[in-house]
């Protein structure tokens, strides 16, 4: 079988099975493209001829770009799960990816906002006109809830319950959660549903009943949230690189600050394992550990 048609069977897989979405069938297609390309350079025409040799000088290809350890092993999970499935529908007879150990990756500690900069954002939100009140909106509710910016977008009105005060999110993999909304978020949606929301809307508009509409009263992308928090780090003057998934970042470093238990916010983030929380549970000890070098007399030399 080719490589074009044992992608296609694993995209099938990926959807059916799976229930992958678009942006992770997106994210295997690159990965697995970039190994068929290198295959074709070795002048390898079959699936069958990758062994652990194949596999080591792809991996030296890799780092040979100056690829981060992070993307490798993207590129080592991609193609590992690839060859599994190839395996199962008797394609291949093994998996050698199955016994290659992934590179220790590169320590990073997830980029968050202090609360004070949290006030200079929202302050700086004219909430006077209607997209000004959509805008705060959305910060309450990503900041309240530390959903993701791909989840904010797929909310429609029906979907918030002000009465349990509650909000129904879908998730990756169309996995879905209701999340607890805080009382800044709930005051903040219903003024924009019940003074703007409607403003947005024309005769032209395809709304869906989504929750946020752009100006043109079309349900907005996750690219346009990302214009619209752009546009505020402007207004507020501030010289920070914000990005939506920072807000997030932040919601579960404040939970965790003031004692939140630690399955409790990976219910809340949508995690499906907790390793993926206990990255913010480095963030706390972090500025727990600089506050008491920086104030407990016996800390200091």
């Amino acid at each position: 079988m080719n490589f074009y048609k044992s992608w296609l069977l694993y995209v099938d897989y990926l959807k059916i099975e799976k229930n992958a979405t678009k942006l992770t069938i997106e994210a295997y297609e690159q990965d697995i493209s970039v190994f068929f390309t290198f295959l074709k350079e070795q002048s390898l025409s079959s699936l069958l001829d990758v062994d652990y040799g194949v596999i080591r000088t792809f991996l030296t290809t890799l780092y040979s770009r100056d690829l981060s350890k992070r993307s490798v092993n993207r590129y080592i999970s991609s193609l590992r799960s690839f060859y599994k499935f190839l395996v199962r529908e008797h394609i291949v007879k093994e998996n050698p990816f199955v016994h290659l150990q992934l590179p220790k990756g590169d320590y990073t500690i997830p980029e968050f906002m202090y609360l004070e900069e949290i006030d200079v954002l929202f302050e700086s939100i004219d909430t006077s006109t209607a997209l000004g009140q959509r805008n705060m909106a959305i910060l309450e509710l990503l900041y309240g809830t530390g959903i993701r910016v791909s989840e904010c977008v797929k909310i429609r009105v029906e979907d918030i319950d002000f009465e349990l005060q509650t909000i129904f999110v879908q998730g990756k993999g169309n996995k879905e959660r209701y999340v607890p909304l805080g009382g800044f978020a709930i005051r903040a949606i219903q003024t924009y549903l019940l003074e703007s929301r409607h403003q947005l809307i024309s005769q032209k508009s395809q709304s869906g009943n989504y929750l946020f509409l752009n100006a043109r009263g079309n349900p907005l992308t996750t690219r346009g949230i990302r214009m619209i928090i752009n546009s505020l780090v402007e207004d507020s003057a501030m010289t920070l690189h914000i990005h939506p998934h920072k807000l997030r970042h932040s919601f579960a470093t404040h939970l965790l600050d003031n004692g939140a238990d630690l399955r409790a916010v990976q219910e809340l983030l949508g995690h499906a394992h907790l390793s993926s929380t206990q990255i913010y549970t480095h963030v706390s000890k972090d500025r727990l550990n600089h506050v008491y070098r920086g104030t407990h007399p016996r800390a200091k030399r």
